[in-house]
């Protein structure tokens, strides 16, 4: 599995970051933000990102298998940290220094000894996009650079980790009450806290509706039976456990970047430890399930209660 990330120095000395892994809620535009900031030297604020969109953006792997961050975020990275080696040595030309004096921070040329500002990136960008006469004739600047990544051990990034759920059964209805659930992941470097929490609560609410409600129903003649919001169950705010998320950090040796991938990991895991707390809380009764959604028919039916 690959992905391409093309970074562009633009004239008014912003960044852009096209890449072909799509924004779907996930925080994918502010991961890639935060890695092209860091990789060029730039505000994060000064970091445009444009995904998706084939016509424009290098091709890739795209938006699935957890691996926004792990892949298309390495990408990002080769292709910050190459574009920031060529905005050096444009501003070695510009400023008749030697590169390795120089460095890119807070948007700026300083040096890479004081920190003293030499020259502003919009400055630089000016000058290489409009007024290269004044460059030497040999040098060409080089200001957007396309770097793909590949995933060559393994497919994908794993990640491993373990989730427990707490949760309350009540016999006679057959209702199950979520009270608690907890998660720890190893998802490699977390490179937003914030993100990787978000994403991993909401990817154990979707395993929670898969262990819980949801199920496509057919009548005899293949149609499906509730094909609408109104009678396919979702699982809902108010009916969800605190969930608590804790991290161990174990970089993949594959990439520079050490990210793994958070997408699936809540989801994988949710169903299991879902099913497994409401089989313990019936087994004084001897009893159990095996089948999902978990719904209270199927509960009363394995307690005896119903046929």
């Amino acid at each position: 599995s690959q992905d391409g990330a093309t970074v562009r120095l633009d004239p008014e000395g912003h960044i852009t970051v096209l890449i072909g892994v799509g924004e779907q809620g996930q925080g994918t535009e502010g991961i890639y933000q935060q890695i092209a900031a860091d990789a060029v030297g730039v505000d994060i604020t000064k970091v445009r990102v444009v995904t998706g969109d084939t016509d424009a953006t290098p091709y890739g792997g795209g938006t699935w298998a957890s691996r926004g961050a792990g892949i298309g975020g390495e990408a990002v990275l080769l292709a910050g940290q190459a574009l920031r080696e060529n905005i050096v040595k444009v501003a070695a030309i510009i400023l008749k220094r030697d590169g390795a004096t120089l460095a890119v921070r807070r948007d700026r040329i300083v040096d890479a000894t004081t920190g003293e500002e030499l020259l502003p990136l919009a400055e630089l960008g000016r000058i290489a996009y409009f007024r290269s006469d004044t460059l030497p004739a040999e040098f060409t600047p080089e200001l957007m650079v396309t770097r793909h990544y590949a995933q060559r051990d393994f497919p994908f990034i794993f990640t491993n980790g373990v989730q427990a759920s707490y949760v309350e059964l009540d016999t006679d209805t057959g209702f199950v009450k979520l009270l608690k659930h907890w998660a720890v992941e190893d998802c490699g470097r977390v490179l937003n806290p914030m993100l990787v929490d978000e994403q991993m609560r909401g990817a154990i609410v979707q395993g929670i509706g898969g262990a819980l409600l949801e199920e496509c129903l057919f009548d005899d003649s293949g149609l499906m039976v509730n094909a609408s919001m109104a009678d396919y169950l979702v699982p809902m705010s108010a009916e969800m456990p605190d969930i608590e998320v804790a991290h161990i950090q174990t970089p993949t040796a594959t990439s520079k970047l050490g990210a793994k991938g958070a997408g699936e990991a809540g989801t994988a895991g949710a169903p299991a430890a879902v099913m497994n707390a409401i089989n313990d809380a019936m087994a004084p009764f001897d009893a159990h399930v095996f089948s999902q959604p978990i719904t209270p028919q199927k509960v009363l039916r394995a307690l005896g209660k119903v046929r």
